[in-house]
């Protein structure tokens, strides 16, 4: 390492030694999961009696248990406190005083043996620690809640509210898209960009009021120049806020995953094509028309991004125009077969829509009047006016579906059995001209399926990765950070666009102007906790693990 590096590591460890020890409880837990025996457990403590806690474990005055240096690895026996201590177990052991640690506190890792027995062992030689080394004293040495050594971290400055956000994420991880997104979120990535947005607001902010607070209060003249030289930075600022407005909810999309809902009519393979996807009997298949009432779900990873998949009830005898066309109770709708269950199934396929970011419209290729009545019922108010023909209210229906933030991907279902179907492929071309016609008229290419093999699930799979990376696009390149990541951030930078839309309108006097530019900044602040955050710090720790 550069040698100014060392001197200055060197600098930082002796005012850290040279510092009162800072307030607070000393915490310590398990860092490596619990309720899990591993080769390796690592228990972490945290605070002012951090230090004095290991040498209490190492034996005190033992001349072959030295206090290991800072942030050097050593192997050390540790032993339970008191008269004839026992040996507890041999540990990999680091010391790593404040402010350099993760904490921002002085912190000891001890790399245990993973045995219940071991840990358990350790644990209760911290807590008769504790009673030996603040008897009287008025400190407190206890096991960390859930979230509070990352809530250390944050309270010292060692990490901002977005940077703690993006280690939640990482824990929580499950796809390789959501580790790099949250990666780089732990990083500082938003942290630097959105500190970057703010100082330029201060900036801006502090031009209005130097001139309020100094200029002359009868030369409107000075006020009106400030505002026209300040309105061009405003206005570049705006737009690129409204940019990051409009990235498609990628963000949200890597966090929290994307809705993917199957539609079509009973038994035209919906089932049957969860189960090939999910590749286990997910969903029963049966022959028997409304068997799936209930929304059946299954979670897979598509392009590193997790996609909650759902197998929705057939839709029969609602007509164009969606369930608005029955009246809600079922006593109304066509068909005596149809009972209440099944007319609630059906609504909730039709609401689930709503949610879903990609929809796959399952056509029977041998039930033409069964799958275009089925897409019909998310034809648009009106398409089925003045006697349009079934396909084309099924093909208004999916052109409504697609939208800039929905992709439709189509599926011609049960080629093999099809005359033409030869055992190994089917094409596009030779399906019946009417799902051809849904397809053209639709703009939608249509996937040629068979459930009952492997064909074409191949195809539907790309498709479906292709349509989950075209959500992630929206506006911006495709290796660019997403700067939004959750709904609390979007919300901030909504409200921090709407105050400077405020600054940009020509009505406003000097002295308002510069309280929407304050107001813009305390919303970009909050992203990052540089504001007060106080009533989101409970929301967002407790959901990290105890240890973390």
């Amino acid at each position: 390492r550069p040698l100014a590096s060392v001197a200055n590591d060197d600098a930082i460890e002796a005012a850290a030694a040279a510092r009162a020890p800072p307030a607070g409880d000393t915490i310590y837990a398990v860092s490596s999961g619990q309720g899990v025996v591993a080769g390796v457990t690592v228990i972490r403590v945290s605070g002012p009696q951090a230090g004095p806690a290991l040498r209490c474990l190492l034996g005190s005055g033992d001349a072959e248990q030295p206090f290991p240096k800072p942030r050097y690895a050593a192997v050390r026996r540790l032993i339970a406190p008191g008269p004839g201590g026992e040996e507890l177990d041999e540990a990999l052991v680091l010391w790593m005083p404040g402010p350099r640690s993760f904490t921002g506190q002085d912190v000891v890792e001890l790399h245990c043996h993973g045995s219940r027995a071991v840990v358990a062992g350790v644990l209760g030689a911290l807590e008769a620690t504790s009673d030996v080394l603040l008897s009287g004293s008025g400190d407190i040495m206890r096991m960390a809640e859930p979230g509070e050594f990352t809530r250390q971290a944050f309270s010292n400055g060692r990490m901002d509210l977005a940077q703690v956000e993006g280690l939640a994420d990482l824990l929580a991880a499950d796809t390789s898209a959501q580790r790099k997104q949250a990666l780089e979120q732990m990083k500082g990535a938003l942290s630097t960009r959105y500190a970057e947005w703010r100082k330029s607001l201060v900036k801006c902010l502090a031009h209005a009021e130097a001139v309020l607070d100094f200029g002359d209060d009868e030369d409107d003249v000075v006020e009106d120049q400030v505002y026209n030289d300040l309105v061009p930075r405003v206005r570049a600022l705006r737009d690129e806020l409204e940019s990051a407005l409009l990235d498609g909810h990628r963000g949200e999309i890597v966090r929290d995953g994307a809705a993917l809902c199957i539609v079509g009519a009973p038994n035209a393979g919906k089932s049957s094509l969860l189960n090939q996807l999910a590749r286990r009997p997910a969903a029963i298949v049966s022959p028997v028309a409304g068997t799936t009432r209930d929304i059946v779900e299954v979670v897979l990873d598509l392009g590193g991004i997790p996609v909650t998949i759902a197998d929705t009830a057939g839709l029969r005898g609602l007509g164009g125009g969606g369930a608005g066309a029955s009246s809600g109770d079922g006593e109304d709708a066509p068909g005596s077969d149809i009972d209440p269950i099944e007319m609630e199934g059906m609504k909730r396929a039709i609401s689930r829509i709503d949610d879903a970011q990609i929809v796959v419209a399952v056509a029977d290729v041998t039930d033409e009047n069964g799958s275009l009545a089925a897409l019909s019922a998310f034809a648009p108010d009106g398409a089925a006016a003045g006697g349009a023909a079934p396909q084309d209210v099924a093909a208004a229906a999916l052109r409504d579906l697609q939208t800039t933030s929905r992709k439709v991907v189509l599926i011609g279902n049960k080629v093999d059995l099809l005359e033409s179907w030869n055992g190994e492929a089917a094409k596009a071309a030779e399906l019946p001209a009417w799902v051809q016609t849904l397809a053209a008229e639709s703009g939608l290419p249509v996937v040629p399926l068979s459930c009952t093999g492997t064909f074409g699930v191949a195809d539907l799979e790309g498709r479906l990765a292709d349509s989950v990376q075209w959500l992630m696009k929206g506006d911006g390149a495709d290796d660019e950070v997403a700067l939004i990541t959750r709904s609390r951030h979007r919300g901030h930078v909504a409200r921090c666009t709407r105050h400077l839309d405020a600054f940009l309108s020509l009505d406003l006097p000097l002295d308002l102007a510069a309280e929407e530019l304050r107001s813009a900044s305390l919303e970009l602040g909050r992203v990052t906790g540089a504001v007060d955050v106080e009533d989101l710090l409970d929301v967002i720790f407790r959901d990290f693990c105890i240890g973390k």
